[in-house]
């Protein structure tokens, strides 16, 4: 568990896992989806995600240059427990204002 903290335990990580999802996104899509996650940060954690292999990141020698991020296999694991986190605070929090992603089903 500890472990595990320290991979993903950040304010930041799950909510980036949770918004790649199972499709590729290039940076400004991540960025725009969160919207409320300065780019410096958002460099930052996801490099830390590549570093630890739960996203991929895949360059393309293309005019203009373009990145994509991805989940991993080991990151799309993820995907069904970031799901059950977000329904256990829709049903104990529903009042509470919180960040409104699509939900990412995992099957």
């Amino acid at each position: 568990m500890t472990r595990t903290m320290a991979t993903i335990g950040t304010k930041w990580k799950p909510i980036i896992i949770y918004t790649i999802g199972k499709k590729p996104n290039r940076f400004g899509q991540v960025h725009a989806k969160m919207g409320i996650i300065s780019k410096k940060v958002l460099t930052e954690q996801l490099k830390e995600l590549v570093e630890d292999g739960i996203v991929k990141r895949q360059e393309f020698n293309e005019v203009p240059y373009r990145v994509e991020y991805a989940l991993t296999p080991k990151g799309l694991e993820l995907l069904p427990i970031l799901n059950m986190l977000t329904r256990w605070n829709q049903k104990h929090h529903p009042n509470r204002p919180s960040i409104n992603f699509t939900e990412n089903k995992a099957t």
